[in-house]
């Protein structure tokens, strides 16, 4: 849930602050006071695309910052990447310069713009007004059948094992063209194989042996310089530590004369003890000091094997297990490239991985599509489109693709006398927005997210309906937090909570929050009409909701 937003230098808004409850929250105001920029900079909050005209003009950059309240999940994704903050919350920053360039943070961590937008997966969704216009693309049908459906990982394991079938076909298309020096690029890898396996580096081998090399190289050192400082602190007439306690003991008889000197005493007791169990862990260290030449022989000469064999393959050392891994995988394809039997094997499995895949999918499609379709259905009939159908149809494709095995695409019929047709083809704009925002009502209740952000996805919407909206808002908004954009009276009065935005003459933005007296006033001014009447529907409106 975003608990709080603050605005600086952003466009039009040199300083808005909000403090956002749950429940369903309206964003007002007259048309151009700069409604949308609020959710505008919520979307750059959360990795949308930034542009250097976003700056106030005279401001040096914009910035944004957002207080969140979050998940055990999504705690557990910011300790995956030490992002952690308080327990609880989460704070986002995104500044943005002239020069068109952006920081991003995250619980004051720098972080990389993939965070953020990942991050802002987990936190909100954000249905624009032109959400309608991205609906008629068969591609934005597909994503959000398979988000409806749970089927988005099933969709990517199909969409890979498709690339993997495709490309072994090409290897197999291939192969026959270039026979001769696929069999070249074979003899060599293999002979460059053998000498590495017969290596045979481990993973961290380096590092490994480079820290024993260094050790043993400096055995004698090591073990001279742990016994001169042992003798030194201990074993030496007059040492470190017999000092230390004389001086301890002489200052403790001392303080009993002048107490001043305890702290004092205190101290050297400390270092007493300190020095002491230094004298320990040097007895120890030297017990275990190696002088084995024989082991230090062996260790440089498998430095040495390693750096030959890097040289050889042009990497460094420590890069040699990936090598191996990688010269092996691509053996694997050479040796299929020369054996078109085995070839044909692999690629009749792997299209076979793909048809199961697609099948499954396929199959969850279908119970989605059926869900969808009586979800949005029903949404359409109570946004006063009561004879309104939605129809989720999936056509058997001719030849199988990434996206799976079918077509997919929306349908609706706004009379039961008219046929399904596709959404593309609605004629009517208001027709449109009811279908949309239908659709996007289904969606957001099937979205995990906290937070859903809705700017003026009522536009064309007027009359009864309107307040039909608001209702199903506040409704979602006892599951969710919603904040909505509206230019709609009825809407806005179903708000739980209602912001008003306003701009001055000198073009500033100002974003207030309202009490009920002021919200009347807002409805009254969205109402439009006689004053005395307005003012008098806007009271009704809040009473009603």
């Amino acid at each position: 849930m975003l608990r709080a937003l603050e605005v600086r230098d952003f466009v039009l808004i040199e300083d808005a602050s909000l403090e956002l409850a749950s429940g369903f929250t309206a964003l007002t105001g007259e048309t151009g006071a700069g409604k949308s920029l609020l959710v505008d900079a919520i979307e750059l909050l959360v990795g949308g695309r930034a542009d250097a005209a976003f700056v106030r003009e005279g401001a040096e950059r914009a910035e944004i910052a957002g207080e969140f309240e979050v998940s055990k999940a999504m705690e557990a994704w910011l300790a995956e990447r030490d992002l952690v903050g308080d327990p609880g919350s989460l704070m986002l920053r995104r500044s943005l310069d002239r020069a068109g360039r952006s920081r991003c943070f995250i619980n004051g961590h720098a972080a990389t713009l993939a965070q953020l937008k990942e991050a802002g997966e987990w936190l909100l969704d954000l249905h624009g007004q032109h959400a309608h216009q991205s609906l008629l693309r068969a591609a934005a049908q597909r994503e959000l059948l398979d988000a409806h459906a749970g089927a988005e990982a099933l969709a990517r394991e199909t969409a890979q094992a498709f690339r993997d079938w495709k490309r072994l076909e090409q290897v197999t298309a291939e192969a026959s063209a270039q026979f001769a020096q696929r069999e070249a690029e074979r003899a060599d890898i293999a002979e460059r194989l053998e000498h590495l396996r017969s290596l045979a580096p481990r993973e961290g081998e380096w590092e490994e042996v480079a820290a024993e090399h260094k050790r043993l190289q400096h055995g004698s050192s090591l073990l001279a310089g742990a016994q001169s400082s042992l003798e030194a602190l201990a074993e030496a007439d007059g040492a470190a530590l017999a000092q230390l306690r004389a001086v301890a003991n002489r200052l403790r008889s001392l303080s009993e004369h002048d107490a001043k000197l305890q702290p004092v005493v205190a101290l050297l007791e400390s270092a007493e003890a300190q020095a002491g169990e230094a004298v320990r862990e040097l007895r120890h260290y030297a017990s275990r000091v190696e002088l084995d030449p024989d082991r230090l022989r062996e260790v440089e000469a498998r430095i040495e094997a390693l750096h030959a064999s890097a040289r050889r393959h042009r990497v460094r050392p420590q890069e040699l297990p990936a090598r191996l891994a990688e010269l092996e995988r691509r053996l694997h394809e050479l040796e299929l490239a020369v054996n078109p039997q085995a070839l044909e094997r692999e690629v009749a499995a792997a299209r076979a991985r793909y048809e199961a895949s697609a099948k499954k999918l396929s199959a969850k499609r279908a119970t989605g599509a059926q869900a969808l379709s009586k979800a949005v259905s029903a949404a359409m009939q109570q946004l006063a489109m009561q004879a309104g159908r939605f129809n989720v149809a999936l056509a058997k494709l001719d030849e199988p693709s990434a996206q799976g095995a079918e077509a997919i695409e929306f349908e609706v019929a706004s009379h039961p006398s008219l046929p399904l047709r596709p959404l593309a083809r609605v004629a009517s704009g208001g027709e449109l927005s009811r279908v949309s925002l239908a659709i996007q009502l289904v969606a957001a209740k099937a979205s995990p997210v906290a937070t859903l952000v809705f700017d003026e996805v009522d536009a064309g919407i007027g009359g009864a309906v309107a307040q039909t909206i608001g209702r199903s808002l506040k409704r979602l908004g006892k599951e969710r937090q919603v904040l909505c954009v509206t230019h709609l009276p009825q809407v806005a009065a179903g708000a739980d909570t209602q912001w008003a935005v306003s701009k001055s003459a000198a073009l500033k933005i100002r974003v207030q929050r309202l009490d009920r007296a002021a919200r009347i006033d807002e409805l009254a001014r969205m109402l439009g009409g006689a004053e005395t009447t307005a003012r008098k529907h806007a009271a009704e409106l809040l009473d009603e909701r």
